[in-house]
């Protein structure tokens, strides 16, 4: 229960410190999950006590409602395609600043978001810091072509496993209407290589494997940590 809880603390500090990059007149993406869940409910604060004026593009419909409860203006990439800054959790992050996300089933929306802004923020507690990746990739399909896709991912070496859904019979389907595969490839020792490889495959829409971000902001049990990317 205290390392539950620890990490709970963890995750809200990060999210929190992130929250202090907005500025008045930004547009921002907002990510999906537990710890930039945090975020968004601390910009909703800034809202309130701050009268914080900026416009938010949500990576999902969690992102969305959660936005929306908080009171924080909402746009879209059609309207603002360039954005100031995206923040978003992730699944694990590497010592190189390679990341896995996908584990909410947004990552096509999310690396959109995130690939629209000029800065690119993740908010995680140390769990998700590791030396090498190792966490399953996401990979959303469009359903006709799973199978040549599971096929595919094999032969790169991988385990996919259909994501299946929780209290409904059947597949997770994404907000884009599509599949999830969950693919086991060990420790990955060269991210951007096999990423290439992924995105090659007929049929792929996206992957979780991430290698546009800017800065990490690392919530450790000593304190927060930012680590900046030294090269693009």
């Amino acid at each position: 229960m205290k390392d539950a809880s620890s990490n709970s603390a963890a995750k809200k500090a990060a999210g929190e410190a992130a929250a202090e990059l907005v500025r008045n007149g930004m547009v921002v993406g907002l990510g999906t999950g537990s710890t930039v869940a945090w975020t968004i409910k601390r910009l909703g604060e800034r809202v309130r006590e701050e009268d914080l004026d900026f416009c938010g593009v949500p990576t999902s419909f969690q992102a969305e409602q959660l936005a929306i409860e908080s009171n924080i203006r909402l746009t879209s990439l059609n309207q603002h395609p360039v954005l100031d800054l995206a923040i978003d959790g992730a699944d694990q992050v590497d010592i190189n600043l390679m990341v896995i996300k996908g584990g909410g089933a947004a990552h096509t929306r999310e690396k959109v978001v995130s690939c629209s802004a000029k800065w690119f923020v993740i908010v995680a507690d140390q769990s998700k810091f590791v030396e090498r990746l190792t966490w399953p990739v996401p990979v959303e399909v469009i359903p006709i072509a799973f199978r040549l896709t599971g096929r595919r991912l094999e032969e790169l070496g991988g385990k996919p496993v259909l994501r299946q859904g929780l209290r409904k019979d059947g597949p997770v389907i994404t907000d884009n209407g599509n599949f999830v595969m969950d693919v086991d490839f060990g420790t990955i020792e060269d991210p951007r290589s096999l990423a290439a490889k992924i995105s090659l495959i007929p049929g792929v829409v996206e992957h979780g494997i991430f290698d546009n971000l800017d800065e990490l902001y690392l919530a450790r049990a000593g304190g927060m940590e930012r680590i900046k990317r030294a090269l693009r």
